[in-house]
């Protein structure tokens, strides 16, 4: 599939070396690469999609991934728009965070500037190649990218015309750089302290995890999104419904949608009834505690499973979801703590001192009081697009954008002060 290296570390010094142009160019210039990436894309859809289709005959049907992996015309039309959305925000790097003399005559000026070369390592979603090669662009970083196996034809013509767009305005192709999928390579990347300045890793947990092992690189991680939506007792059914739906079945393989919905007990009998219809027209699994499955059981819900300790915690990423009964809110919060992934969570209530509770409580990069976890998005929050959503709390906290792709540089000037 991609082609056979033995040595990427070349190809990171010659990227390496390449940033220095990016960090220094003007804004302008690099408001007109993402201009005419945006134009190639909708020039070129038709051959992107013919290399798509390469990499999605190589995965299987019934794979929940191939959701995160097909591209569409209205999808790279999407991604055009989006690259029009990234050029207009103001660019971050060269912005003066701070601007003082010191008593001793010191002018000390904090000057925002690009964190130099951005490695990510992510699978099988292509738009995440553009996505990553935009925003970092844009604040003056190169981008060393580690797609996976499965969509390698893919981001090869992406990347082919990200480079296209790079030299119509003069800047090096070294700047975005296309590894190769060996997995060998993935352990040079997380190693090259002397070539890339930041790792960040957006994938499966089990990537998450090699990745923080071995990385001796700084990294920054976008997690897995174990999410969470609690009808609470003073929620409005007619309203908790959709949500829940939304959350669930809009686009189940993205790390935003639902995987556990938890139930106030008092609304057990009437929620399960009045989501089932909605559920049962996509053939969403529900693995139910002990309560919620007599109540399922009751009405005949036909794709019904009893849940075991480890479906709760469960990144499903397909039309399945866990369902657990509460008492009270104290309940509902403690099993959020245990099981959450930090990423986004929810709550259903018409009572404000119930969400204020919670919206305080949960310790998550996005909470929820009468809305759907499928806003948390770089896009939805106008950050024009994201790299992913980190749920760490080191740096930077959900949608990883363009805001957070920059670090600080101290300028002093003196007129020969002396210590």
């Amino acid at each position: 599939m991609s082609q056979k290296v033995d040595d990427i570390l070349p190809f990171l010094a010659a990227t390496r070396k390449a940033s220095t142009s990016l960090a220094q160019a003007k804004s302008v210039v690099k408001i007109a690469v993402l201009n005419t990436l945006s134009d190639l894309l909708i020039q070129n859809y038709a051959a992107i999609l013919l290399e798509n289709e390469k990499d999605l005959a190589q995965m299987d049907l019934q794979n929940p991934m191939r959701d995160r992996l097909q591209l569409t015309e209205e999808r790279i039309r999407s991604l055009a728009s989006s690259l029009h959305d990234v050029a207009a925000l103001p660019d971050p790097s060269g912005q003066i965070l701070l601007d003082k003399v010191l008593s001793n005559g010191l002018h000390l000026q904090k000057i925002a500037v690009p964190l130099g070369v951005v490695g990510v390592i992510y699978e099988s979603r292509p738009n995440v190649t553009i996505d990553v090669a935009a925003l970092c662009i844009r604040s003056g970083n190169a981008a060393v990218l580690r797609g996976g196996t499965d969509a390698w034809f893919t981001n090869q013509v992406l990347v082919g015309l990200i480079h296209q767009a790079l030299q119509a305005h003069g800047l090096s192709t070294e700047l975005v750089r296309l590894l190769p999928t060996d997995r060998a390579h993935v352990t040079t990347l997380l190693q090259a302290t002397k070539f890339v300045d930041v790792i960040i890793p957006r994938g499966s947990d089990a990537l998450i995890q090699r990745v923080r092992r071995e990385s001796l690189v700084p990294t920054i991680e976008t997690g897995a999104g174990v999410c969470h939506t609690y009808v609470a007792a003073g929620a409005n059914l007619n309203m908790a419904v959709p949500i829940v739906v939304n959350a669930k079945v809009s686009r189940p393989s993205v790390c935003n949608s639902l995987d556990t919905v938890i139930i106030h007990r008092s609304h057990l009998p009437d929620f399960v009834q009045k989501i089932a219809t909605d559920f049962k027209k996509y053939q969403v699994q529900i693995f139910a505690d002990s309560d919620a499955f007599l109540a399922l059981e009751k009405i005949d819900y036909p794709f019904l499973l009893r849940a075991a300790e480890a479906d709760f915690g469960r990144e499903f990423l397909d039309f399945a979801c866990s369902m657990k009964v509460v008492d009270n809110l104290a309940e509902a919060l403690n099993h959020i703590d245990q099981f959450s992934s930090r990423h986004s969570e929810a709550i259903v209530t018409e009572d404000s001192s119930e969400a204020s509770l919670f919206l305080e409580a949960v310790d998550a990069a996005a909470v929820y009081w009468n809305a759907s976890t499928r806003f948390t998005d770089g896009g939805v929050f106008d950050l024009g697009a994201e790299i992913g959503i980190s749920t760490q709390k080191l740096h930077a906290r959900g949608p990883f954008a363009l805001e957070k792709l920059v670090t600080e540089k101290w300028v002093i000037q003196g007129n020969g002060q002396i210590r």
